[in-house]
């Protein structure tokens, strides 16, 4: 037999914007294709018309062309399987309907939503199945031709699947195992529902995959309970022998208290659970995303893979794309449910953040000093990163501790950079740094120090060295952590030398006579 080319899909529905759960399974279906050679398939489930949002279906394309998950065909990618609407396949499925209804594998029920609720009352954990569809409106206890005559009225109906009770249905789950389910506990799903010529996602799905030769079907684990049902319509259709392999993935879990993880716990604790900012057409609500937080895709894509799957060796936690492939397996994935852990999302955004070269930070970075209302030029902007970049993660408090700063986001930046463009305006004198670097006497060397300062031509770091070391040797004065008070007003920054030939001559001293007149 020969072994079928792997092609996946990944099917969202356009009714908001995409969660960052669903971007991990994109991502795992991803990895899987390109691990073995195979095919991604894009769909977008549009057959519940009520809860279509404007916009959504566009947001999504953007946050996986963001994210660097490419497609090999589907909605606005082409290719010889389309059209990949599940709205604009509606003949297709009614096909498929017939086919069940003809076969007697399902049947018409006309059963009125009021009907069903009065059923629901009378009858304890009602189900609609074996044990009560002969008590209601359906083609089964109504003549064939009081059927047609009804829906040739126009009555609404919905197709049901016929279950046989007390069937076991085994389902073969590459990270569960085999999971067995009598059919009896099973009901009989509505396939199809006249009142808008629509399927419902349990027949589209399994014609789309069937017709689209999708090879494995990776979701999350809320579609297991669905998953016997998908065998029994293939099984229905004669379409076995081509029934996709199963890969039901853990949740999302809350990164505290139980339960999956939501919008609330972001809003709550500050972080995104969408790629991409959205904006609700609706409500008008504006939801954060990763991307406009400063997170890079390469740590999103990084982290999101390690939330549920493990290579199960030393590898370092930190994976390119290109070694996540070669290294995903879906039979090391965890069947329980992997905890949101946001703080390791900035830790992964921190590693590949520090492995950018200087130029990469510098849009990100103009873009925080424009919202600061600073304009400066890409040069100076460069050589601050230049500067503080890995500088920062090292830093003396006013102890004389040497502690760690860890830069996870651009932003972060701002409180440690805002000195290079904006000169320090007031002192804190109860500031354990400026109280242990500013004496009785420091006013005074500082004084001496900018005459000095104000005699070099070559402002440069060595022009100044070249002056300032022998200065100090002669005077017998240390300047340094007061020059960092007047320059900066706090103990943090790059070398004094390169912080000085940054701001200039003019700036440099007159700073340092600011700062005298202030802490006199």
């Amino acid at each position: 037999m020969t072994e079928r080319k792997v092609r996946v899909r990944f099917a969202p529905s356009p009714t908001g914007p995409l969660h960052i759960g669903g971007v991990r399974t994109a991502l795992y279906n991803y990895l899987f294709a390109r691990q073995h050679g195979g095919d991604m398939v894009f769909r977008i489930e549009d057959t519940d018309s009520a809860r279509f949002v404007p916009g959504a279906e566009e947001y999504i394309i953007e946050s996986f062309k963001w994210l660097g998950i490419k497609f090999d065909e589907g909605v606005s990618f082409g290719g010889e399987h389309g059209p990949y609407r599940q709205s604009e396949r509606r003949e297709i499925y009614k096909k498929y309907v017939q086919q069940l209804l003809d076969e007697g594998k399902a049947y018409y029920a006309f059963d009125t939503p009021e009907e069903l609720e009065a059923k629901r009352r009378e009858v304890e954990n009602f189900q609609y199945d074996a044990s009560t569809r002969m008590q209601m409106r359906n083609s089964l206890v109504i003549p064939s031709d009081e059927v047609q005559r009804m829906i040739a009225e126009g009555q609404q109906y919905v197709v049901r699947f016929l279950i046989e009770p007390g069937r076991e249905v085994l389902v073969d789950d590459i990270i569960r195992g085999e999971v067995r389910i009598n059919s009896s506990i099973l009901d009989d799903k509505v396939l199809y529902k006249s009142a808008d010529q629509l399927p419902t996602y349990h027949l589209a799905n399994i014609v789309d995959d069937h017709l689209m030769e999708i090879s494995h079907v990776i979701r999350g684990e809320e579609w297991l309970p669905s998953a016997p049902l998908h065998v029994l319509l293939y099984e229905a259709f004669g379409w076995s022998d081509t029934m996709p392999r199963f890969a039901h993935l853990p949740l999302l879990l809350k990164p505290v208290g139980n339960g999956k993880l939501s919008k609330r716990d972001g809003d709550k604790l500050g972080f995104p659970v969408f790629p991409l900012e959205w904006h609700d057409p609706k409500t008008g609500e504006v939801s954060s995303g990763y991307r406009e937080k400063g997170y890079l895709p390469e740590a999103v894509v990084n982290f999101l893979a390690l939330l549920g799957w493990n290579p199960g060796n030393d590898h370092s936690e930190v994976m390119s794309m290109e070694e996540l492939i070669n290294l995903f397996d879906l039979g090391k994935c965890s069947r329980n449910g992997a905890r949101f852990d946001y703080v390791k999302a900035a830790w992964f955004n921190h590693q590949y953040l520090i492995q950018q070269p200087d130029e990469a930070w510098v849009p990100a970075f103009d873009a925080l000093l424009r919202q600061h209302d600073i304009v400066s030029t890409a040069e100076k902007e460069a050589e601050v990163v230049r500067m503080m970049k890995l500088k920062v993660i090292e830093y003396t408090d006013g102890e004389g501790n040497k502690k760690k700063r860890n830069i996870s986001f651009v932003s972060d930046l701002w409180p440690l950079t805002q000195f290079f463009f904006v000169a320090p305006e007031t002192f804190d004198t109860e500031d354990k740094f400026i109280r242990k670097n500013w004496k009785e006497n420091t006013a005074d060397e500082m004084r001496r120090f900018a005459d000095v300062l104000q005699g070099i031509d070559d402002f440069t770091v060595e022009g100044l060295k070249a002056v300032v070391d022998p200065w100090t040797e002669e005077a017998g004065i240390r300047p340094w952590n007061a020059w960092r008070v007047c320059l900066v007003g706090a103990g943090q920054g790059p070398d004094m030398y390169e912080l000085a030939a940054f701001l200039g001559k003019e700036e440099t001293i007159g700073r340092m006579r600011r700062a005298i007149e202030k802490l006199s």
